[in-house]
């Protein structure tokens, strides 16, 4: 087998080069024509998990995304029980670093071909991501696009709201808050054009039994087949949505009745996308250090070995078992971590935040990021 080492780059996803292209997207954006005090005018929003506007005595979040290269297993498979809830799950969780309650969601479906059964299978899947997330689903768009588009894509938009002045940004982050991980369902809809890299590598094919043990104590897999759980199930694993217990938790908070203050929810961090770099998102002086960071799923481990990446590369390009990460006041850290594990078993602490530079550093020392 060739053991050259892979890594998201050389796969076709250049995580930096996506960020400068970003940068001068936004650089060339004009301002908003809705000036501060109207409804819709723009609230800044450090940290970037999403989109904040005015409205009177409240602030409605909006966020959007897609369940991106993942469809293409899918596809494959011929399987989109869970590409739904992917989909709302990558833009409710994002919504929730914000502190902002998701509350609608409007789906954009683009086919090369209509087929109604598919087109069932997606809505029962979105019915159910709603479901979980405590939403609306407030309509959608379907789009036939032959020519344009060679298999099915699948994004939407999540609105949410919060109220004015309880946004959770970052900002009052401070030396010794205490970091605690929530567990992730798997590889949630990140990293794929790795993945699928390494498992042509691999020589395995989708419906072949998994090639590792696929039991752990921080998650199930959701089965589409009968019989031995397959690579393909596990692939296609739903990403795991957040909104309970974190928006029980922070109306809690708010309402006086949770483990702490709405104050003590420092800050919160989607762990998609640039993986543990997603911290430095947060803040722009203080750093990260994850001193016992939750287990490791076997699906990346197999992932890693296959495909020779190392540790950093892949704590960049993948969640590696923690799908959301909170940051808390060191003195009620204990409380806010048995409140949740309780409702999310597997949460705990998993590190802390320091004045020592701006990066995220790690147990292992060889993963260290100074820049998103």
């Amino acid at each position: 087998m060739d053991d050259t080492p892979l890594d998201y780059a050389a796969s076709g996803v250049d995580i930096d080069a996506e960020g400068i292209a970003v940068a001068s997207l936004v650089g060339a954006l004009s301002a908003s024509v809705r000036k501060t005090g109207e409804f819709g005018a723009p609230v800044p929003l450090p940290g970037g998990f999403g989109g904040i506007i005015e409205f009177g005595d409240y602030r409605l979040a909006l966020a959007t995304d897609g369940v991106g290269s993942k469809l293409m297993i899918a596809n494959e498979l011929k399987k989109y029980q869970s590409v739904g809830i992917d989909c709302v799950a990558m833009n409710v969780n994002d919504l929730l670093c914000v502190g902002a309650e998701p509350i609608a969601f409007v789906d954009y479906i683009a086919v090369p071909k209509t087929d109604p059964e598919t087109h069932a299978i997606l809505g029962a899947s979105l019915a159910e991501a709603c479901k979980r997330a405590k939403i609306t689903l407030a309509g959608g768009e379907t789009a036939t696009l032959p020519g344009i588009v060679t298999e099915l894509d699948l994004s939407g938009t999540a609105l949410g709201w919060f109220p004015k002045g309880d946004a959770i940004t970052g900002e009052n982050l401070k030396d010794g808050d205490v970091i605690i991980g929530l567990p992730s369902s798997g590889i949630h809809s990140n990293g794929y054009t790795l993945v699928r890299a390494i498992l042509k590598r691999s020589g395995k094919s989708l419906t072949d039994k998994a090639p590792f043990n696929t039991s752990h104590p921080n998650r199930l897999i959701e089965r589409f087949e009968e019989g031995e759980i397959t690579l393909g199930e596990v692939l296609l694993n739903p990403t795991r949505i957040y909104v309970n217990p974190l928006i029980d938790l922070i109306k809690s908070c708010r309402e006086g009745t949770g483990p702490c203050g709405v104050r003590d929810l420092k800050a919160m961090a989607h762990i998609t996308g640039g993986g543990l770099s997603n911290l430095l998102r947060l803040h722009d002086q203080l750093g990260w250090h994850i001193d016992t960071p939750l287990p490791i799923l076997p699906e990346f481990q197999w992932l890693a070995e296959q495909g020779s990446v190392n540790s950093k590369e892949m704590h960049r390009t993948f969640n590696m078992g923690t799908g959301m990460m909170i940051a808390v006041s060191k003195d009620v850290a204990e409380s806010v971590q048995s409140w949740l594990d309780e409702r999310l078993p597997g949460c705990r602490r998993i590190g802390f935040v320091h004045n020592e530079g701006r990066k995220v550093t790690h147990k292992n020392s060889e993963i260290v990021f100074e820049h998103y």
